[in-house]
């Protein structure tokens, strides 16, 4: 069987909404705090980290049923947020280049003055990053080799 060609994922949140489409995409992103950095000249908040390709997760070989034709994958991707005038961090030790970081979603809320946002990185453990920035402009892309891992994330059911 040929191995699959993975084809980098690139996106752009523009408004609120569209954080919700970057989030869905980040969902379980493993990092670091020293991956991440803000850039107060260039008013940037910029990170790296490893997003699950959740988009995979439903390619299976259809000859063998429910065996998967590909592994479970991560790729390296670049998130960087424009226009940020504040950063604030919560439960996260800057620098750390040990203890890993798990991305559970990013929450976006219209400021009192449009088109201006704040948008909340929310790690798992109740690690965050909160930015405050005048308009929402994020870019999202992959920008490595895909690799594979053993296992899906998993989350808790909450009932």
């Amino acid at each position: 069987m040929a191995s699959p060609r993975f084809l980098p994922l690139k996106l752009r949140a523009e408004d609120v909404e569209d954080i919700t489409v970057l989030s869905a995409c980040l969902q379980d992103a493993t990092m670091h705090a020293a991956d991440m950095t803000f850039q107060p000249r260039q008013r940037r908040f910029a990170l790296v980290l490893n997003r699950f390709r959740w988009e995979d997760e439903h390619l299976a070989d259809a000859r063998r049923g429910l065996i998967r034709a590909v592994p479970h994958v991560r790729v390296p991707a670049g998130l960087h947020f424009e226009g940020v005038l504040k950063v604030q961090t919560s439960g996260i030790v800057r620098n750390d280049a040990r203890t890993p970081l798990e991305l559970l979603s990013i929450m976006a809320e219209p400021a009192a003055e449009a088109p201006a946002a704040v948008l909340t990185l929310v790690f798992a453990g109740g690690a965050a990053v909160r930015l405050e920035v005048e308009c929402v402009d994020a870019q999202m892309q992959d920008i490595g080799q895909p690799y594979p891992v053993r296992h899906a994330p998993k989350h808790k059911e909450v009932s």
